[in-house]
């Protein structure tokens, strides 16, 4: 398999035997580091859009595999308010780094800087599109904590409708004989487009926004926030916001060996 200059901007462009084999690294690295790997390399952090934990993240993998890290972490300290396109940007970039890390909120935007780039582009999140770097963590730590990912009940909750770490998740785990459960108010659920995905592959799944119906069922829920900053009307975030809440009262309706998943934050 070939991932030297590869860039990572949809989880749609990996396979499922892809994705086992950057598994099978990952755990043979969380087991081992290699401290030196990227030793005189740069990683250049495009943060168009608030991040912490993707951010920091990207950052800390890159300096204790030996690398270093350059970048910024809000657009408002860029030339961007001077008027630079991204096209641009990246362009600029490019010469000062190895490669590029980036998180924009527009859909699309990781796709035209892979584009526009000479070196690798990974898509730390473009608006409510994609996340695939979570999902490849996420994917890890369903594997890690139920030991296959095999053929569970994957239950998602909360806004599957702008979620773009749902998104990558969902597409990835197609691969592996899911059912999914999207539980979530009609207004949030998850896009049709992936549900046609879905039924193409056969792969059963249920709609609800109960969300104690298919608890007992679950080996994995995944919840997550209403996205404020994804609603075009702030009156639609304050009809949704709080909607589920994952409490003690709430494990009285679980398996006793379910895995609560939270890609953060958690409001």
């Amino acid at each position: 398999m070939e991932f030297k200059n590869r860039d990572i901007i949809s989880i749609n462009d990996f396979s499922k035997e892809e994705l086992l084999h950057i598994l099978k690294i990952v755990s043979q690295m969380h087991n081992k580091p290699k401290a030196n790997m990227l030793k005189g390399k740069i990683l250049a952090t495009l943060f168009f859009e608030p991040s912490t934990r993707t951010r920091l993240s990207f950052t800390s993998a890159m300096e204790q595999l030996g690398g270093q890290v350059i970048g910024f972490s809000t657009a408002s300290v860029t030339s961007v308010q001077k008027g630079e396109s991204l096209w641009d940007t990246i362009k600029m970039t490019e010469q000062y780094s190895d490669v590029i890390a980036m998180r924009h909120p527009l859909e699309g935007s990781a796709r035209l800087a892979a584009e526009a780039a000479s070196v690798p582009v990974i898509n730390g999140g473009d608006g409510s599109n994609q996340h695939p770097t979570q999902t490849m963590l996420d994917l890890y730590t369903i594997q890690r904590t139920k030991g296959r990912l095999e053929s569970l009940h994957i239950g998602f909750v909360g806004d599957l409708k702008y979620g773009r770490t749902v998104h990558s998740l969902v597409i990835a785990l197609s691969h592996f004989n899911p059912t999914f459960y999207f539980i979530a108010p009609d207004e949030l659920q998850i896009p049709e487009n992936y549900l046609d995905g879905l039924y193409q592959k056969k792969i059963k799944y249920y709609k609800t926004s109960d969300l104690t119906r298919f608890s007992k069922e679950l080996d994995v829920i995944y919840v997550t926030r209403i996205q404020k900053e994804r609603f075009p009307d702030p009156l639609e975030y304050e009809k949704f916001k709080g909607v589920y809440r994952i409490d003690e009262s709430f494990l009285h309706h679980v398996k006793k060996d379910l895995k609560i998943m939270h890609p953060l934050p958690t409001l």
